[in-house]
């Protein structure tokens, strides 16, 4: 599943509308997560402050780098497996996911167009499923279906 040029430059051009709100976009995307799945919260071990950072700054390298998938791939499966060594399941890209489509929302306005969605949520879809193969051998994006509920 390959992103289109018109999706990432989407991304890319309204992830610089995101990187000047970059702290409270993260707040919004934790707070969103944890209302999610609360369960989350115990795999975070920092002061939150500074996991928004690496947050952002782990999604300003992934939007940077969307036109060298080749270059982006080996960085997404290093931090899968290290996500999975803090506890991560296959399960909790779903509400990841959804967070970060809900900070954008709330981030971006008006300015969050439905083609501006489809354009993240493909691209997340993406990187997640390079991440999810490089973690859990077993994953195949073709039949998993997620079982977990969420709160929303």
């Amino acid at each position: 599943m390959a992103i289109t040029e018109r999706q990432k430059q989407l991304v890319v051009e309204s992830f610089k509308k995101v990187e000047p709100i970059s702290e409270v976009a993260a707040d919004i995307f934790y707070g969103k997560l944890f209302r999610y799945d609360p369960s989350l919260k115990a795999l975070f071990k920092s002061d939150m402050k500074s996991q928004g950072k690496k947050l952002m700054a782990a999604l300003k390298l992934a939007v940077s780098t969307l036109n060298n998938l080749d270059a982006l791939v080996p960085v997404l499966q290093k931090m899968a497996i290290k996500h999975v060594e803090y506890g991560v399941k296959v399960e909790d890209y779903t509400p990841v996911g959804n967070a970060l489509i809900n900070t954008l929302e709330k981030g971006l306005g008006a300015d969050f167009t439905p083609e501006l969605k489809t354009a993240w949520v493909h691209t997340y879809k993406v990187m997640a499923d390079v991440m999810r193969q490089a973690a859990y051998p077993s994953f195949n994006p073709d039949t998993f279906k997620n079982s977990k509920r969420y709160h929303h």
